[in-house]
C-alpha cells in the first residue's frame, strides 16, 4: 500500500463516522426522542432508558451493522 492509498482509507472512515453521526443526530432531533425522554424524568440520566434484555439485544445487533458497514 502506499501513502496515497493510506491517506484515502482513513479519510473514508472519518468521513463515514462524521456523516453517520449527524445523521443520527438529525433523525434524533427531529423525532424528538431526546426531549420526549428527557420530560420524562428518566433517572439514568442522557434521556436514555434502562436496558433489559431487549435492550442488549438491541445493542448487539446495532455493533453487527456498524461491523458491516465499516467493512464497505
Amino acid at each position: 500500500m502506499n501513502v496515497e492509498q493510506i491517506i484515502k482509507m482513513i479519510t473514508r472512515t472519518i468521513m463515514r463516522r462524521v456523516v453517520n453521526g449527524g445523521i443520527n443526530a438529525g433523525i434524533s432531533a427531529v423525532s424528538g426522542k431526546g426531549q420526549k425522554q428527557a420530560q420524562n424524568g428518566n433517572e439514568h440520566g442522557g434521556g436514555r432508558p434502562a436496558q433489559g434484555q431487549n435492550g442488549a439485544k438491541q445493542a448487539k445487533q446495532a455493533m453487527r451493522m456498524m461491523r458491516r458497514m465499516n467493512k464497505m
